[in-house]
């Protein structure tokens, strides 16, 4: 049995200021978007500027949708109660599937802009993503978030008392889901698009393989209380939402089968 490390939520304080690890976690994900994009910026002929805009592009997807994702999904009954409620970001509460939703939108615009096809861009920003799942969840984790249900394995973790779990044991849900979806989804999937692949393998193969995890962990992770089961006394939104990314994923993994290989640009050279 493991003690949970006794971490500040509260990275830095100025003052009436206090930064959070959490959204430093933000800060991590995006950083290393833009300097992985940058070292392969040649293969859709964009520059390091092209980059910026595109992170950015990504930083507004995820912000947006996220938090509207999490005001739909996981507190509509708070947002009808409280339409204003949609703005206190302070307060938490960020959805993985709204911010998907919102950086699909923001590819689908940058897409346009620069006349690439939508795969062809999705392809390259899916590798970029993991590492910011991966922070995100370290985030949750020091943010007291996401406990897991309570287990008797030698690596079960007694939560703070702050959280209101009482002294059982659980899994350390949030640190499975930084190594599988940060981690190991990160190395598969740039270890894969190192060379040319179909368009739209890379894309199906991120919503499959990041499914698969999430869809996994959730039967160790506790469900939102303010949700509980959705059906079937196990299935949780986090399960339900994840279904249709399966799905897609599969149906995009066959579709790529019969697609053009993207012929990756020389690097630029100076």
């Amino acid at each position: 049995m493991l003690q949970y490390p006794q971490i500040d939520p509260v990275a830095i304080s100025l003052g009436p200021v206090q930064i959070h690890w959490y959204g430093l976690m933000y800060v991590v994900g995006l950083v290393a978007a833009w300097w992985l994009g940058r070292r392969r910026a040649h293969r859709l002929d964009l520059n390091h500027d092209d980059i910026g805009d595109l992170i950015f592009y990504g930083a507004m997807g995820i912000i947006l949708g996220g938090r509207l994702g999490y005001a739909l999904f996981y507190g509509l009954e708070q947002l009808l109660a409280n339409p204003l409620w949609l703005f206190r970001i302070w307060d938490g509460g960020m959805s993985f599937h709204g911010g998907l939703a919102g950086v699909l939108l923001a590819a689908w615009l940058f897409a346009r802009k620069h006349r690439l096809a939508f795969f062809q861009l999705t392809d390259f920003i899916a590798p970029l993503v993991p590492i910011g799942l991966g922070a995100g969840r370290l985030g949750n984790f020091i943010n007291h978030e996401l406990p897991g249900r309570v287990s008797d394995i030698p690596w079960a973790m007694v939560f703070p008392p702050m959280m209101g779990l009482g002294p059982e044991p659980r899994h350390p849900s949030a640190l499975y889901e930084f190594a599988l979806e940060g981690v190991v989804l990160f190395a598969v999937l740039w270890w894969l698009s190192r060379r040319p692949r179909q368009r739209g393998l890379i894309s199906g193969l991120f919503l499959v393989l990041y499914g698969t995890f999430r869809f996994g962990v959730e039967f160790v992770r506790l469900p939102d209380p303010q949700l509980g089961f959705i059906a079937f006394g196990w299935l949780t939104m986090g399960q339900l939402l994840t279904l249709p990314m399966l799905i897609a994923g599969l149906a995009l993994v066959i579709w790529s089968r019969r697609q053009p290989v993207d012929r990756a640009k020389a690097a630029a050279t100076s």
